[in-house]
């Protein structure tokens, strides 16, 4: 639920608060990922101007406290580029919109993504919260909570979980980015299909007009004239 706040004018507005706790991230993974998520996300919603994708940005949901910094968060409904600046900072009393996803990526030094973060994205009423961890051995390194009668409730998970909602899967499957082979977030359609990512386009396009060019070579058409 979205909280109910003083009227604007009485408000801080983004320019007027910091965009940026100043704290770093523990390692690259908590950008890399979120970052892959939100890139994907830009090719298959290149059309769409109702939602926006935050990395590592601060999201102000009080105004007498200080912001909160996710990995990563999505949001559907606001506008996806506010002015050519871009946005500073995620502030609710401006954007009148909870995210409907909150990405935490954990790493070697826990930040609270279990117990104080989960509790306050769930008082925020973010409809998802995804948690991941590749670092757990014991218990699945990928989870995913539902927003239900003001209760988190963990969904069932194998290789992804579908989310309504916002119309795409989530789920993680191992692969390359950046020239890095390993395991990644990956955003996946109704029918489990993984959504490829700017690098695996480019090689998917190369490998279709080599295929091409191949024809027209057997055809005895010289695909360079």
């Amino acid at each position: 639920m979205l909280l109910k706040y003083k009227p604007r004018t009485c408000l801080p507005s983004a320019e007027d608060l910091p965009d940026s706790d100043d704290t770093p991230v523990d390692n690259e993974l908590q950008e890399l990922i979120p970052g892959l998520l939100k890139t994907i996300l830009a090719i298959l919603w290149a059309e769409r101007m109702d939602w926006f994708f935050g990395v590592d940005m601060g999201i102000y949901y009080d105004p007498d406290r200080p912001a909160i910094v996710p990995d990563g968060f999505l949001s559907i409904g606001v506008e996806r580029i506010i002015h050519e600046d871009l946005r500073l900072s995620y502030v609710f009393w401006e954007e009148e919109v909870v995210p409907t996803l909150i990405l935490e990526v954990v790493s070697q030094n826990r930040r609270g993504e279990y117990s104080t973060k989960k509790k306050l994205y769930l008082e925020m009423g973010c409809l998802y919260y995804v948690v991941y961890n590749p670092l757990r051995r014991r218990k699945p390194p990928l989870e995913v909570y539902h927003l239900v009668h003001g209760e988190y409730i963990l969904k069932p998970i194998s290789k992804l979980v579908w989310l309504p909602e916002i119309g795409l899967g989530i789920g993680r499957e191992r692969g390359t980015y950046q020239g890095i082979t390993r395991e990644w977030l990956y955003w996946y359609d109704q029918e489990g299909k993984r959504y490829l990512t700017p690098e695996e386009r480019i090689s998917e396009a190369e490998r279709k007009a080599e295929r091409l060019a191949q024809k027209l070579r057997s055809l005895g058409v010289d695909p360079n004239v």
